[in-house]
This record gives structure tokens, sequence and C-alpha cells, in this order.
């Protein structure tokens, strides 16, 4: 069972159409209460840290979220949320992975829309039967800037960042792999299938 955080920052419907595409059970909830032992959580964000941290705050998942046993995945501004702080808003995040949200600063245009490319450093089952330097799709115009221990692939836009992380059972991807196309789908079966 896949489990959805929706706490109004999230795109839900790509998340949800990629998980039919996987033939994967999966329920979009609301509250920290509806979090089941056996599920395995995706946080997907979209929008500005600020707005999303409150939400969060309001619907009392910020304190739930750090105590998770549960494999995690945070998509896009939700691998942002895991670090501990933001410079987009200047706020404090869930302190997760040790790191800032940086703004890109030496880049040809932000946001960065498209497809790029994702350079493992590190051996991890979320990659299983995916090449080195895959293509995947960004949309951010800030990026992770995260201690290395934590750091599982690496993008440059203009800057070297961060793009996929890892703490014990929580990951973050900076990129959206449900809009990602085939690459993308397998990174997603890959998380569905962690212990």
């Amino acid at each position: 069972m896949i489990q959805i955080i929706d706490y109004g920052a999230g795109n839900i419907k790509s998340i949800t159409n990629a998980l039919k595409k996987l033939d994967e059970n999966y329920a979009v909830i609301t509250s920290p209460s509806q979090i089941r032992g056996d599920a395995k959580i995706i946080f997907p964000g979209v929008g500005a840290a600020g707005n999303a941290m409150d939400r969060l705050k309001e619907n009392g998942f910020i304190e739930a979220i750090p105590r998770l046993k549960n494999m995690f995945l945070g998509i896009c501004l939700g691998m942002q949320l895991l670090t501990e702080f933001s410079e987009e808003g200047m706020v404090k995040c869930l302190g997760i992975i040790k790191g800032k949200v940086d703004k890109f600063k030496n880049t040809p245009k932000v946001p960065q829309i498209g497809w790029n490319k994702v350079s493992f450093i590190k051996n991890d089952p979320l990659f299983n039967n995916i090449p080195d330097d895959s293509y995947f799709y960004f949309v951010n115009s800030y990026y992770v800037n995260a201690d290395e221990n934590y750091a599982l692939g690496k993008t440059n836009y203009g800057d070297l960042f961060t793009s996929v992380v890892r703490n014990r059972n929580f990951y973050g991807v900076q990129f959206h792999p449900e809009k990602s196309a085939e690459i993308g789908l397998n990174l997603l079966n890959n998380f569905c299938k962690l212990c």
C-alpha cells in the first residue's frame, strides 16, 4: 500500500496516474492519523516552502513526519522540506536531512524546467535497473545543498546540486519521477518495492 500525503501543496493527480500504471494500491491521506504502519509514504510538493510548512503545521504533519518508520519519498518541494532550512521564505523545515535549500545563482535561467541528468554517487536500491546519468524531469528555482553523507545523486544546472538524498527510511528526489517517462516509473517502482 502506498499513501500519498495531501497537504494542499502537491501534484497528487500525476502521482496517482503513475501508481495506476504500476498497478499499485494507493490512498490519498490528509491527516497523520490516517498513516498505516505497513504503508510506504509519498510526499509530493509544489509551490513555496513557507506556505507548505504552514499547511503541514495546520494538518499536524510537522510533528508526525520526522517520527515515521515507513519508507518515505519526498518529491521536488517534498524533498526540499526534508532539510533544515529553506532560503525560499527563510523558513525552518523538517530537519530530517542535514543541509539547506538555496536559490540558483549561476544558471542559464530560473526556474529550471525540463530534462536534466542525475549522476549517482552511491549505490542504492532506489536506482535498481536505472543507468547512471539518466535524464529526469525537473521544475525548480531552488535546490538542496545537502551534507555529503546524505547525498545519493547530483545534477548540474550552473550550480552542482544534490538531486537525490537519503537518511535511513527517508528519500528525497528533486525531479518529478511521475513526469519522467519510463525511467521515472522505474524509480517509483523501485521505491514501491523497498522493504
